[in-house]
């Protein structure tokens, strides 16, 4: 373990936080969760590999005690979540529905007919790929 990895963690407001980001280690937490590879959370939070290094290197070294604050921030953006869905369906179901103006209307009308268009498109291309042996793959390529 790095015995610098305590300095470049930061602990503002919001909690365990990556020095010079705004990336929590309970951010990087849930990507290491799902089972994303490394480059690729390093790469999709925007961090350095000393910055990625510097928070994998601080969850493993602090292990039981990240793994506690991070269920715990689970279980309350959890609560926050079912909070503001209830909010929600209580406004939905005080708020008549609004009536559909001549302009929706028209709106959805050529919606349609541009989905039809590229339906039909993408079916020609499709069949055009089965007859000439090409897949998709090879196509966009």
């Amino acid at each position: 373990m790095s015995t610098t990895t305590p300095s470049v963690i930061r602990r503002p407001d919001k909690g365990l936080t990556i020095s010079g980001t705004r990336v929590t280690l309970y951010a990087l937490m849930d990507y290491l969760h799902w089972g994303w590879p490394h480059d690729e959370i390093r790469d999709w939070l925007s961090l350095s590999d000393d910055q990625l290094r510097a928070g994998l290197d601080y969850i493993a070294a602090h292990h039981d005690e990240v793994e506690a604050e991070y269920r715990e921030v689970v279980r309350k953006a959890e609560e926050r979540r079912r909070y503001y869905e209830e909010l929600e369906r209580e406004h939905l179901a005080r708020t008549p529905p609004s009536p559909t103006t001549p302009e929706r209307a028209a709106l959805r009308v050529r919606i349609a007919e541009q989905r039809a268009r590229l339906d039909a498109e993408f079916e020609r291309e499709e069949q055009s790929r089965q007859t000439s042996g090409v897949s998709a793959e090879e196509a966009r390529q």
